[in-house]
């Protein structure tokens, strides 16, 4: 099978990506990107995984699926390109950022520091139709990441998963690792962020387990 990851997710996930699910979904992708506008970028697909490998992930910030709108999305949970404006909810993440720790609000969208770091930055369907959120909801992507999600559980080393909104907590039944934490909480949305997202303090909480743990903490601050 031709490389895609070109860090140890390629041994983690070579025989899920062998699968007829996973062959099917492929078939269907070259058929849409060839059809409609789909984002993000093909080549970007896979930019989480690719970014933070397995042997690296400490944190795990779940997503729905990719940004709709044109130059958003680059494969990455809540983060937009560079230079793109900073989406709703990725303003209320920032608020809360800065409640918690008393960091600036970032001017970036962009979370690649995020993930040099080791959090991976995990959307549950990885691709969607322009000016359609969901529309691949259903075409064997979360087939995929839910056996992602498996993977990350038999990891023997402390990890923290940030599960934020209904969708993302429904995952907590993958999640049974007695040496991870699971921090829950309402989404960053405009609609529900006042439901108890606003207070919930995620990034003081990862922090404090990973230096509990010896793992060293996430600089979360996205200087320039």
């Amino acid at each position: 099978m031709k490389e895609i990851f070109h860090n140890d997710w390629q041994q983690c996930l070579a025989e899920e990506m062998e699968k007829p699910y996973y062959q099917e979904l492929r078939r269907l992708l070259l058929e849409e990107y060839k059809n409609y506008a789909i984002y993000p970028p093909m080549e970007d697909i896979f930019n989480a995984l690719q970014t933070t490998s397995y042997q690296d992930t400490k944190v795990v910030i779940l997503g729905q699926d990719p940004y709709h709108k044109k130059g958003q999305a680059h494969g990455m949970a809540f983060s937009v390109q560079k230079g793109v404006p900073v989406p709703p909810s990725l303003q209320n993440i920032y608020k809360e950022l800065q409640d918690d720790l008393g960091l600036p609000i970032p001017q970036t969208g962009y979370l690649m520091p995020w993930a040099h770091q080791g959090v991976l930055l995990l959307n549950t369907t990885l691709t969607v139709r322009e000016r359609s959120p969901m529309s691949h909801k259903d075409i064997g992507w979360e087939i995929f990441t839910d056996a992602i999600l498996s993977l990350l559980n038999q990891k023997d080393e402390a990890l923290v998963y940030i599960l934020w909104g209904a969708h993302a907590r429904s995952k907590k039944r993958l999640l049974n690792n007695p040496k991870h934490l699971i921090l829950e909480a309402p989404h960053p949305s405009p609609l529900s962020a006042y439901r108890g997202f606003f207070g919930s303090k995620p990034f003081s909480k990862t922090n404090k387990f990973l230096e509990e743990n010896n793992l060293r903490p996430i600089d979360w601050s996205l200087k320039e």
